[in-house]
């Protein structure tokens, strides 16, 4: 039951804002706002793309979609729950969160709470986004109006850690908006609430999340180059090693999405404007970046072991998205791999049936095969994602992409079995 008495919008019905705006709207009305109209059409009728909401719960909540800013006066609490990226020189965009901002600004009332969970360098929020609070609304902030910040947890494609199972850090402004964001949350979270000291120790916790994982899997990265040079398989090693008690489990691989691949830049450029030049965290990010590149150079070599024309020669990708069983391909990196063996002159030919073809073509400029039946037989394989759709088939399916069923399959994540590798086909994996 809803005890906080709290109207509650939800600005963003991305991957992070619709699981929020669903859990809360199971409890009471809530009202979901997106400037998309495309994206609010879908909801209203029960078609949600991201696939991070089943069809009863969605069903089950009751919410409000719209994409009139009006609307928003009809709550008090108002979550805001957009991308925040980095652009093409690696800093912080928080043109999206300063948009958010402005619209809940203008539509702003007395006693009114804003809440924010995208993504933000610490101070972000006090510096940034009040003032343009209090100058679209004409209010004063801790006087008229009170902010929180509660930094989101959504892993996509996680069925297990969710929004619900997670515990949700938050904080606020003064002790009593710290308080009642605190009951909001504890409403539909069942793990429970954090309470951090203040609104810059929350949003600092958020990045330090993320870029502890980014730099331990760029130690994997580092150690697969290393190996590769060694031909040790990097995977022999990491099982070897996972059997002392104390040793962390990370594996290499691409690094993209929009968290971990994102988040250390938020905390990098702070850092320098405070007059820090951050070392180890910015080349744990280089080498992170670096592996798309990697493995198209391992995929070039492979292919000229087994004495192919490299230019010319036909590679299929299997994959596209940032990650696994998740249509989400904001900053993934299969595209580093796609573009370096195109300059090697190479036919690329993509497969993904998990992303949308027409989203790949606006945003990377890539044609994705809309069936395996589309693909011409391939002189080289690459299982950049192995969703399920892929690994349900087995290496059959695998070799039958391939021309004559001969040739050289690159597994990025190693999740194909090596005792069954067909006879004619040379595995390299990551």
């Amino acid at each position: 039951m809803n005890k906080h008495n709290r109207k509650i919008s939800v600005v963003g019905l991305g991957y992070v804002g619709l699981p929020v705006a669903v859990e809360f709207g199971k409890i009471g009305q809530v009202i979901g706002f997106d400037i998309n109209s495309n994206r609010i059409g879908e909801l209203k009728k029960g078609i949600e793309r991201t696939n991070e909401v089943s069809s009863p719960d969605l069903e089950a909540a009751k919410i409000i979609y719209t994409y009139d800013a009006g609307d928003l006066k009809k709550a008090d609490f108002h979550i805001i729950a957009v991308p925040t990226p980095v652009n093409n020189a690696k800093q912080p965009d928080l043109s999206p969160v300063i948009n958010a901002s402005r619209i809940i600004g203008k539509q702003l009332k007395k006693n009114d709470i804003v809440v924010y969970e995208s993504t933000v360098y610490p101070g972000a929020t006090e510096e940034e986004c009040i003032p343009v609070l209090e100058q679209e609304s004409g209010l004063k902030w801790k006087i008229d109006f009170n902010v929180g910040y509660s930094p989101e947890r959504i892993n996509p494609g996680d069925k297990v850690h969710t929004f619900k199972t997670i515990t949700k850090v938050v904080s606020g402004d003064t002790p009593e908006t710290l308080e009642i964001v605190a009951a909001v949350y504890e409403s539909v979270v069942v793990a429970g609430v954090h309470r951090a000291a203040t609104i810059k120790v929350a949003e600092a916790a958020k990045v330090i999340e993320n870029t502890q994982r980014d730099l331990n899997i760029s130690l994997m990265n580092e150690l697969a180059l290393i190996f590769n040079k060694m031909d040790i398989d990097t995977r022999d090693v990491l099982a070897a090693a996972s059997t002392k008690w104390n040793f962390l489990t990370f594996e290499p691989g691409l690094v993209g999405g929009h968290c971990i691949g994102v988040d250390p830049y938020y905390l990098t450029y702070k850092a320098a404007i405070l007059g820090y030049a951050p070392q180890v965290i910015l080349s744990g990010r280089s080498i992170n970046d670096s592996m798309g590149s990697f493995i198209a150079s391992q995929t070039i070599k492979q292919l000229i072991k087994a004495g192919k024309c490299v230019k010319g020669s036909t590679v299929t990708i299997l994959g596209f998205t940032f990650k696994e069983n998740v249509p989400d391909i904001r900053n993934t990196r299969v595209i580093d791999i796609a573009r370096e063996l195109q300059d090697y002159q190479v036919n690329v030919q993509v497969f993904d049936p998990m992303a949308d073809s027409h989203e790949v073509m606006e945003e990377y400029n890539i044609h994705l095969s809309a069936h395996e039946d589309e693909l011409k037989p391939a002189n080289a394989l690459l299982l950049a994602v192995p969703h399920q759709y892929f690994m349900a088939k087995g290496w059959s399916y695998f070799a039958g992409l391939l021309e004559n069923k001969t040739g050289i399959l690159i597994d990025v994540k190693a999740k194909l079995e090596r005792n069954k590798v067909p006879a004619g086909v040379m595995l390299w994996r990551l």
